[in-house]
């Protein structure tokens, strides 16, 4: 398994399904990939499932703050191994307003190191700057609590 990359240096790449709640009935489904998202900062939010209790509150929680983000500049994505459809359900129950993408074969968990044989992957939250580099990073041991969105607007800030 891949380290996780270190703070200074570039995220790895990567591609993967993608999918947005427009606000209406309708959801998005596209790919979103690392090189589009240059230019601005990302928050990149890995967590192990989709209405689970914590993911849940960690999502909502997110979503409550977005305009914090949005404010500083930055978007959030949300990372985890569930598929699309799943993805879907949970925004909608939720109503989620950033993307979910569908790590089905832990690709990307792997190659930020973070992924647990057996388990899926480890709670973690890296911020990269507007050139896609790793700026502060979190992984977490057990994922039994998250990084709040106090903590990454002022990691934000700073960048």
């Amino acid at each position: 398994m891949a380290k996780s990359p270190e703070v200074g240096t570039p995220a790895p790449d990567f591609t993967l399904p993608g999918v947005l709640l427009d606000g209406t009935a309708d959801a998005e489904r596209r790919d979103y990939s690392l090189a589009e998202a240059k230019g601005h900062p990302l928050v990149l939010v890995f967590y192990p499932g989709d209405d689970t209790a914590v993911c849940t509150k960690q999502l909502c929680s997110y979503t409550s703050d977005l305009d914090r983000f949005k404010d500083l500049g930055a978007t959030v994505w949300g990372i985890s191994p569930q598929d699309l459809d799943s993805h879907e359900r949970f925004a909608r129950k939720h109503k989620l307003a950033f993307p979910l993408l569908a790590d089905t074969e832990r690709t990307v968990a792997k190659a930020f190191g973070i992924a647990v044989p057996g388990l899926g992957l480890r709670r973690s939250v890296f911020i990269l700057d507007a050139d896609g580099s790793v700026r502060w990073k979190h992984v977490a041991l057990a994922g039994l609590t998250f990084q709040h969105s106090d903590t990454l607007t002022a990691q934000l800030a700073s960048l």
